[in-house]
């Protein structure tokens, strides 16, 4: 696992670059914002478990709500555009709504979000 910061406008992003699954649970969730060192951190869609996408497991909302409770921007970057279920669709549109927890295609488009002035 690497670790990547990115800073724009005073804000620092950690970018985790990883193979697999990395985050499965808020054990590993809290891992990484301990070890990050920043308020907002992003990840690749196959580092988390396919769990965190099934919202009846309840993972999704455990990690989110660990991430809102430390104050950290959690940040998932993959293909969301073809999410078949609907509340899963919905899930991601309140959450990138807010702009605390996002779900984006590029990791620029997280850097814009998180580092907006």
């Amino acid at each position: 696992m690497k670790t990547v910061i990115h800073e724009r406008n005073c804000v620092r992003v950690a970018e985790i670059l990883a193979e697999g699954v990395i985050v499965r649970d808020t054990g590993d969730f809290l891992d990484l914002v301990a070890n990050s060192g920043t308020r907002h951190i992003v990840i690749r869609q196959e580092n988390v478990c396919p769990e965190f996408f099934d919202l009846k497991t309840g993972v999704a909302g455990e990690i989110l709500q660990k991430a809102s409770n430390y104050g950290v921007g959690f940040g998932i970057v993959g293909e969301f555009g073809e999410v078949e279920s609907k509340s899963l669709r919905d899930f991601i549109y309140e959450s990138n709504r807010t702009g605390r927890h996002i779900f984006v295609p590029s990791l620029d488009e997280a850097l814009d979000i998180f580092c907006a002035g």
